[in-house]
């Protein structure tokens, strides 16, 4: 396990090849405390501690993204290595690291917890009653029980969703324009870190059947399942996959590009990182933009504000990408009037 990781020691983008650590940490130190010295002085306060528990792995580039928009948030409000230490965990989508991450935060004497993801929020709840706890990038929280409302969530625990289950409806649109062949939907997540897509997947099917597709679920939790459903699903023609987010697919998300390459399965992600990294396409909030509004309610709730009253906030941005040169792969062609909606597309 970890020893506790301050502001500068975990936060900037990991460092460029060839630049030796020492010399990275100091050029970060540089740029994040760069802040004219009177408005520090104006705070004046004692350094606040707070916490963040990520879902992905610490030199994930989709992490170190998050990461990187949270603190500019907070610095955008005044927060830095001056008033603010904050203890940085990176769980990797290991449910038993997540678990002991959890316990430990419970007993470092923080004033607040930001949890990445529905297994981690799940994780400190349990472990924390007494502080209040961001949630960042969670799915339903209502449904899950995490708050009794978006509107009033009460409690300790508020934060900002990630998506509404409407989304799915609107992969599978952007899918099947690429894929036009594609009727034979695998909806692929762990059932350990995302359980409740259980409730909403019998919706989704009946959704799909009106449109003459089959969407059933596929369960992974090690890279054989993540092979095995694949294979599968390529041992029939019409074949397809929606990568939904979750923390499981998230961290292993290599994993999911490389064996849906193998098998010649075209598949859409939730995240545009997957689709840098070889996948076929994306679509999906922002994930930068809700890290960068977080630090908003971090923010608030230092200077007093009652979490049971901040209202649970949704994504105010999204994002479509596309990777040409992967729809090349799999012998399929995106639509002109397809690619002038991407926001990034990758040749």
């Amino acid at each position: 396990m970890s020893m506790p990781q301050t502001w500068l020691e975990r936060a900037p983008p990991a460092p460029k090849q060839g630049m030796r650590r020492r010399d990275f940490i100091a050029l970060a130190a540089g740029i994040m405390l760069a802040r004219p010295l009177a408005a520090l002085a104006q705070r004046g306060d004692r350094v606040r501690r707070i916490a963040v528990l990520m879902s992905s792995a610490e030199d994930d580039p989709e992490g170190r993204t998050r990461a990187s928009a949270f603190l500019q948030g907070l610095r955008d409000l005044g927060w830095s290595g001056h008033n603010l230490r904050i203890e940085w965990r990176w769980a990797g989508g290991d449910v038993g690291r997540i678990r002991a991450y959890a316990g430990e935060l419970a007993e470092l004497g923080l004033e607040l917890v930001v949890a990445n993801g529905a297994a981690n929020l799940s994780a400190v709840r349990q472990a924390i009653r007494s502080i209040p706890i961001v949630f960042v990038v969670v799915n339903d929280p209502v449904g899950q029980g995490f708050i009794p409302s978006l509107a009033h969530p009460g409690g300790n625990i508020t934060g900002f969703t990630f998506v509404e289950y409407s989304m799915f409806g609107k992969s599978l649109e952007l899918l099947r324009r690429v894929a036009p062949a594609a009727k034979r939907i695998a909806f692929l997540f762990s059932p350990d870190t995302s359980a409740y897509y259980e409730r909403f997947l019998p919706a989704f099917e009946t959704e799909a059947r009106g449109q003459l597709v089959d969407v059933a679920p596929a369960r992974v939790r090690n890279e054989a399942d993540i092979d095995a459903a694949t294979r599968e699903l390529a041992a029939k023609p019409a074949g397809a996959m929606i990568v939904p987010p979750d923390t499981y697919t998230l961290a292993n998300r290599g994993l999911i590009v490389e064996a849906a390459a193998r098998h010649r399965i075209p598949a859409i992600h939730a995240y545009r990182q997957s689709v840098k990294e070889g996948g076929l396409m994306s679509y999906g909030p922002e994930t930068a933009d809700i890290f960068r509004r977080s630090a908003s309610y971090v923010d608030r709730i230092l200077k007093g504000a009652n979490p049971a009253e901040l209202p649970a906030q949704a994504p105010t941005k999204f994002e479509f990408a596309v990777n040409l040169k992967s729809a090349a792969a799999l012998g399929l062609s995106v639509p002109p009037t397809l690619l002038a909606l991407a926001d990034e597309v990758i040749e």
